[in-house]
């Protein structure tokens, strides 16, 4: 596997996801292996590099992403009492591919 599982796996199909929204240009779902009680993904469907780095996609996806952030943090907020949002970029980033956290609870031990 590359370096970009959000195209790689995600998107392709290869690796099946529970979806809690999906639009014409975004994608949330359950993390695939989940940190924290609570571990929900958005990314864009199109490959953009990172937050500060957002391609020709520009500021309409951030806004198209950022949309759905705030649906999904709500959602969580109300559900859980509190949530977290959480990007990373350069080498704190695993997937070369834009992705942001939502997370809520206490993290998950490793295996």
């Amino acid at each position: 596997m590359g370096d970009d599982f959000y195209c790689e796996q995600v998107l392709s199909g290869r690796t099946p996801v529970r979806k809690i929204i999906e639009t014409d240009t975004v994608l949330a779902f359950e993390h695939t292996q989940p940190a924290y009680g609570v571990h929900l993904v958005v990314i864009p469907k199109r490959h953009v590099l990172s937050l500060i780095d957002l391609g020709d996609g520009g500021d309409q996806l951030l806004l198209d992403v950022m949309t759905v952030v705030r649906q999904v943090a709500a959602a969580v907020k109300d559900e859980h009492g509190a949530c977290r949002v959480v990007t990373n970029m350069g080498r704190y980033q695993e997937s070369q591919h834009w992705h942001v956290h939502v997370l809520s609870g206490e993290s998950l031990p490793t295996t």
